[in-house]
């Protein structure tokens, strides 16, 4: 599974060096499991898998459909817009 992001100006990166409380460590194992999970079903496509990361501002989980081949972006949950706009109201 790739965490890292797609773009080298993408925010979005796994958060592994700061203290978590047990319960979101346990939620991000069970969406790395449901991640690994789907993407070994190819039910994406044959050339796409899902990644997801953190956001460093926002904290929120991005999702993302990735072309295996090419790496470019199928589409993200939430938008880079969407992001933002919580980047802008967390100021």
């Amino acid at each position: 599974m790739d965490i890292n992001p797609t773009r080298p100006d993408a925010a979005p990166v796994l958060l592994v060096d700061q203290a978590l409380p047990a319960r979101e460590v346990a939620e991000r194992r069970e969406l790395v499991k449901a991640v690994r999970a789907i993407n070994e079903t190819s039910s994406l496509g044959q050339n796409n898998e899902l990644t997801y990361a953190v956001d460093r501002d926002t904290r929120r989980t991005v999702v993302r459909i990735i072309n295996k081949q090419t790496r470019e972006l199928v589409a993200q949950l939430p938008s880079e817009q969407v992001l933002e706009l919580a980047r802008q109201i967390n100021k």
